[in-house]
């Protein structure tokens, strides 16, 4: 007689959230640098990548759901996410000069800002700051704290 794993029916963890935005931000990175689409990114990550560790981060625990709504979000609305995060860019600079994961994470971050009200402010931030440390050793942390932070005074208000 087989006996069936139970299954969390809780609120999701704050943890599966996190696995969820660092699969978000390589996602980002993998369609600005294949071209591949939205919904063929989704498959992928659903087949291959959230059963199993990826270039040492595990993504088995991530929120699915809330990945896939994240990734549909910010390349529906990606005109809108990178008119808000240029805003707070430094006169001159156009996103295109920004490193390509740096991007993501901007990206990603703005979108959430702008659309899930009801994430606090200061997790949003906070999330996709320690993202940006696990990519980067140099300024770019501090770089996406103080856009993500000018972004949501400008949308949270």
């Amino acid at each position: 007689m087989s006996q069936d794993i139970p299954v969390p029916t809780g609120p999701v963890s704050r943890q599966s959230r996190s696995v969820a935005r660092l699969a978000v931000v390589q996602a980002l990175y993998q369609m600005e640098v294949s071209g591949a689409g939205v919904e063929a990114v989704i498959r992928e990550f659903s087949d291959h990548r959230f059963d199993r560790d990826v270039e040492g981060f595990a993504l088995s625990g991530a929120d699915e759901a809330f990945f896939a709504e994240l990734l549909r979000g910010v390349i529906t609305r990606q005109a809108d996410v990178d008119k808000a995060v240029v805003k707070r860019l430094a006169q001159g600079w156009r996103l295109e000069r920004l490193d390509a994961t740096a991007r993501a994470i901007l990206r990603a971050g703005t979108y959430e800002l702008v659309e899930r009200t009801d994430i606090p402010t200061e997790v949003v931030i906070d999330e996709y700051v320690e993202l940006a440390k696990s990519f980067f050793e140099g300024p770019e942390p501090g770089f996406v704290n103080g856009a993500l932070d000018g972004v949501a005074q400008d949308v949270r208000a």
